[in-house]
């Protein structure tokens, strides 16, 4: 008669306690505003939320504080904002109607953090699956606490939700083919569809879906049996049919579709040098992998799998990078997709050296290990600081001298993280002449925290300054000097 085993050591136990220290890790600086590593791509996302949050959720009509033409190359007087459906939006702004110890900004990073605890749930299953329960255990414990993907868990970005969303779609493929339960079909690909819809670059996730659906059927099987292609067909038309529908309702609003060409290969960087040494090298091997790591990632890669999934998972990630080029290159939260299959690898690879528990080995990979986490924790831990405080203290004296409906212009470099301070519509650089945005497009207000820039000697120059202190200036332009 088998013994049972005491809970402290089955895999559920150690998955509880990863999902605890993963949550409690994910609780640093929880509040912190938004004004940390890539704010200007936090603060997009974040203001939709709050406009929903103060006018309620209109889901067909996105919008935030960026009227500029900068984005799109048209004037956006609405706001519109015509990126990423807005699930996480509306997520985020339910759970900051709960209000509590959190900010509205808190809200926005602990709706990441809910989405990417599942996330650690859904990897232990697919790591359980396809390497072993112990497997799994591993694939959870690198996910959590992968000192780039703890910090990439917690922004206030819709991938973490689009990432979460495309693992559970795999798991319930997983239990259609193993159970062959038609309701797992179609959520599978109901998920995936929502995946996509928040942010597209999910669709690279239906690479191990065909893996999983080809070492079940084969590709002969396929194209002979009519019943197994039209699956394909019908998975694939949910997926990509509600995304082509919101492409078609958003191109109605072209000033709130940002230019996205650049981003495939806009630079011509795509394999090229600088390509692999950013994306393999700095990325994947010193932020990700923390240099130690790739050890453990090459086991995993070249060692004995009950099946191709990881390999094929990996291989969707190289793809979505190649295709996706230069914004993998100039953007580091465009590689938060590639975590999942990069823990399931380093588990595959860790389960592989710990196999027979001998203590050498365990010891080589506690090395590997600690080494991979506190290189790459290095790299990552400058990501939490506010560099630039100063705007957060120029945007809160915007908000408590100026009218709700007033439209400031708060020049960042087009960063829109401190228009964002100003909770404002307005202008995160001056894209035309200051006599067109005052006079044709209703600015009304002026804030710098460059007070020697020669625009801003010009605005002091002609308008009156309302308030200025040592680190910003605010003016009304509807009061001019002369």
């Amino acid at each position: 008669m088998r013994k049972k085993r005491f809970i402290f050591l089955k895999e559920e136990f150690f998955l509880f306690l990863i999902l605890v220290f993963a949550f409690l890790a994910r609780l640093y600086k929880i509040n912190s505003p938004v004004a940390d590593w890539h704010s200007w791509r936090q603060a997009d996302t974040a203001s939709v939320s709050r406009i929903y949050f103060n006018d309620g959720i209109d889901i067909l009509h996105p919008r935030y504080y960026d009227i500029s033409s900068i984005q799109s190359g048209f004037f956006n007087p609405q706001g519109y904002r015509f990126v990423e459906f807005p699930f996480f939006n509306i997520v985020h702004t339910l759970l900051a109607r709960l209000d509590g110890p959190l900010t509205f900004d808190g809200w926005g990073r602990m709706t990441s953090v809910i989405f990417s605890l599942f996330s650690v749930v859904f990897i232990y299953l697919l790591g359980k699956r396809f390497i072993s329960s112990w497997g799994g255990v591993l694939a959870a414990l690198f996910f959590a606490f992968l000192p780039y993907n703890i910090y990439y868990s917690r922004v206030i970005l819709p991938e973490p939700t689009a990432v979460s969303l495309a693992l559970f779609s795999l798991v319930l493929f997983v239990n259609f083919l193993d159970r062959g339960k038609i309701l797992f079909f179609y959520l599978s690909s109901l998920f995936l569809a929502l995946s996509v819809l928040v942010k597209p670059h999910a669709i690279f996730y239906f690479m191990p879906i065909l893996l999983l659906f080809l070492e079940k059927y084969s590709l002969g099987g396929i194209f002979k049996k009519a019943s197994n292609f039209i699956k394909i067909v019908v998975f694939l038309a949910i997926i990509l049919l509600p995304f082509f529908l919101w492409r078609v309702w958003v191109n109605k609003f072209p000033a709130g579709i940002p230019f996205m060409e650049w981003s495939f290969n806009g630079d011509l960087i795509r394999f090229h040098p600088a390509f692999w040494r950013w994306i393999f090298g700095e990325r994947l091997g010193y932020l990700i992998l923390g240099i130690y790591g790739i050890f453990l990632f090459g086991l995993g890669l070249i060692n004995k799998q009950k099946s191709n999934f990881i390999r094929f998972f990996l291989i969707g990630m190289f793809l979505y990078v190649s295709i996706f080029a230069s914004a993998n290159v100039r953007h580091d939260y465009y590689q938060i997709f590639v975590v999942p299959a990069v823990s399931l690898a380093l588990a595959q690879g860790s389960y592989f050296l710990l196999s027979g528990l001998d203590f050498g080995k365990i010891l080589i990979w506690s090395f590997f290990c600690f080494m991979m986490f506190f290189m790459s924790f290095y790299k990552v831990k400058d990501y939490y600081q506010i560099n630039h405080p100063e705007i957060i203290e120029a945007g809160r004296a915007v908000d408590e001298l100026t009218p709700k409906d007033a439209r400031v212009i708060a020049p960042y470099n087009g960063d829109t993280a401190f228009l964002y301070q100003t909770k404002r519509f307005g202008w995160p650089a001056v894209d035309t002449s200051f006599e067109k945005l005052i006079k044709e497009r209703g600015a009304d207000y002026y804030v710098s925290v460059e007070k020697e820039s020669q625009d801003s000697k010009y605005i002091k120059s002609n308008f009156l300054v309302i308030k200025e202190t040592d680190s910003y200036f605010i003016a009304d332009l509807t009061k001019n000097k002369k």
